[in-house]
């Protein structure tokens, strides 16, 4: 014969508390005193006892998931939506995003359900669904400045956080780099190290983190006497990142440094370099962006300017969960600095 489950009646009569006791404890109710709430989890400890979580969201009016949602714009068709999942699985970011969002909502018996929106019916279904109470709120990462998502999931007063600042101002907190100082950075670097001829891959120019990226690089360059840049824009990938090196490197073949945007278009970089005699650093220094796994696998290893995407991520799920439990009302922002990792790509 089976042992019955421990009950809540088990818990009270083990702790010596009433029902009612264990019951707002087992919610999360604040007004529990601490050595009664100690005493509490002690008995669910010995008992064994499980809460019933649909019987507990019921009270508390939360499930304890939280949509992890990548979004995007326009209206893909079923090949552009199999190739929009492709790509994000393909791309360390992403996976450095969900690993810091885990990291911080785990402890707190917290589960992410992974989402995407590249379509309008996409987008739609992701509102329902926080409508409906299936997740406490949503975690965006967005991958074009005109993603639409933002704006619904403000105007319909659900709980939301960016990753970067969205494309049109919104009533949403959201986390992000300073990501002109990383531009700087890079030259600095890249000019300290007696580089003239500089060149630059920079990511999609109608993404506002590429373009600040450039102008922080740009404006660095401008300050010690460089007026001209030569700019290829890529796609964030190692193929756009080699495509945009090679006509670089045929308009400009006394080019001795590059700035890529990413540390994917990095590594297509120095294959191109590679393919074409040049060597890494000696005859070409290339700095990346981001501190990827991609920047400690690359031969030579990148160096790269760091975005500290896990803590951005668990700082983005905080946020969230404050939101969620009222204890933060109206939107912020924060801001985290990036930093130069030197190894050996230049």
């Amino acid at each position: 014969m089976s042992r019955q489950a421990p009950t809540l009646e088990d818990v009270a009569r083990e702790a010596g508390v009433s029902r009612a006791t264990v019951s707002r404890v087992v919610n999360g109710v604040r007004n529990v005193d601490p050595a009664i709430q100690d005493l509490v989890r002690r008995a669910i400890e010995r008992t064994g006892y499980a809460p019933n979580q649909a019987a507990r969201s019921l009270v508390t009016r939360r499930t304890t998931t939280v949509a992890l949602v990548v979004s995007g714009a326009g209206d893909a068709s079923d090949a552009e939506q199999d190739a929009f999942a492709t790509r994000v699985f393909a791309d360390p970011f992403f996976g450095r995003v969900a690993g810091g969002v885990v990291g911080h909502l785990r402890p707190r018996s917290m589960h992410p359900v992974l989402m995407f929106a590249e379509t309008p019916e996409a987008r739609q279904e992701v509102v329902t669904y926080l409508r409906q109470g299936s997740a406490d709120g949503a975690l965006v990462v967005s991958t074009h400045p005109d993603d639409p998502l933002p704006a619904l999931l403000a105007d319909a007063r659900l709980p939301a956080v960016l990753f970067a600042r969205p494309g049109r101002p919104v009533a949403l907190s959201y986390v992000d780099l300073a990501h002109r100082d990383g531009g700087r950075l890079a030259a600095e670097h890249l000019l300290a190290r007696g580089c003239r001829r500089v060149v630059t891959v920079a990511g999609p120019l109608a993404v506002a983190a590429s373009q600040e990226r450039l102008a922080g690089f740009r404006d660095t360059m401008a300050r010690h006497g460089h007026p001209y840049l030569p700019v290829a824009e890529g796609g964030f990938t190692v193929d756009s990142g080699m495509a945009a090196m090679t006509s670089l490197l045929a308009e400009h073949p006394e080019l001795d440094g590059v700035f890529t945007a990413n540390d994917l278009m990095a590594q297509g970089a120095v294959q191109v370099l590679r393919d074409h005699g040049r060597r890494v650093p000696r005859d070409v220094a290339v700095v990346g962006f981001d501190d990827s796994s991609v920047a400690v696998t690359c031969r030579p290893r990148l160096t790269t300017v760091r975005q500290p995407v896990e803590e951005m991520a668990a700082t983005m799920a905080r946020l969230l969960d404050e939101h969620i439990r009222g204890t933060r009302a109206e939107p912020t922002s924060v801001i985290f600095d990036p930093e130069l990792v030197v190894r050996d790509s230049a």
